[in-house]
């Protein structure tokens, strides 16, 4: 069931569905997305920040921008990076830590590359779209690994060389145009044969991301979403939630606490 952003007494009907779920379960599935980090000043690729330098995220996060021009792409990836490294955890991401170490059977996936749900100390995180932190050879040299952390916020020169043939790397995320990794699909689809599903902070928009939530339910799971507002695949869902992401699971947590979860 879905619910209007100004009607409280049916979102808080949302929420008790989710409640009940999670105490009954021994096993979850978090699916995350920008809306988890908004709170802690990470950018995001839609909104006001999605601009820079008069680029927008769509046209520089390819590998048809990268090959184009290098430095430019990693001008805007050092940007990034440096914002994110001023960046904190919030409390969205401290309940979903602590609940990654509650349930016997936890997999959290999540779309953001800002490596914010590790630093929170959640554990078996499926990275669907990669990592700023990581990086890989531009030429695939077989001296390298297919990718490697690199956790460098300013570098010296820009573009960084590989170190193993001396030659481009390129960020170790999923650009535009670039299919999900087979390992991380297998591991996202097993997490599917979970107890409850929920999709928080995410517009569902991005595939194929956006179809999980409806696969879980069809395998039977209780799925459900906390977004600021209605997303494609609300009506789909069990229950869903409108509100911010830290503010909504810390009310989860509290009560979740209360019933002995």
């Amino acid at each position: 069931m879905t619910f209007p952003v100004d009607n409280p007494e049916a979102s808080d009907a949302a929420s008790d569905q989710i409640v009940r779920a999670l105490a009954g379960a021994s096993s979850l599935t978090v699916l995350t997305g920008a809306g988890v980090s908004a709170a802690s000043g990470v950018p995001t690729f839609r909104g006001e920040e999605g601009l820079w330098r008069s680029h927008r995220p769509e046209r520089l996060a390819t590998p048809e921008a990268f090959s184009e021009n290098p430095r430019l792409v990693w001008e805007w990836y050092q940007w990034r990076k440096e914002r994110i490294a001023a960046c904190k955890p919030n409390r969205a991401h401290e309940v979903i830590a602590e609940w990654s170490h509650r349930y016997p059977a936890f997999t959290l996936i999540t779309q953001n590359v800002d490596g914010l749900h590790e630093r929170a100390g959640t554990r078996n995180v499926v990275r669907f779209h990669g990592s700023i932190w990581e990086v890989s050879c531009w030429n695939g040299c077989r001296s390298s690994p297919a990718r490697w952390p690199d956790h460098t916020v300013t570098y010296a020169e820009l573009p960084p060389k590989c170190p193993h043939c001396g030659g481009l790397v390129r960020p170790g995320v999923v650009w535009f145009g670039e299919g999900i990794a087979s390992e991380t699909l297998e591991l996202a689809a097993r997490a599917l044969a979970n107890d409850v599903f929920l999709t928080i902070g995410t517009s569902s928009v991005v595939y194929p991301a956006a179809s999980l939530s409806s696969a879980a339910k069809a395998r039977g799971a209780f799925t459900g979403e906390i977004n600021l507002e209605a997303t494609p695949v609300s009506a789909q869902l069990d229950a869903s939630v409108h509100g911010a992401a830290e503010v909504v699971l810390d009310e989860l947590s509290s009560r979740c606490d209360d019933s002995g979860r």
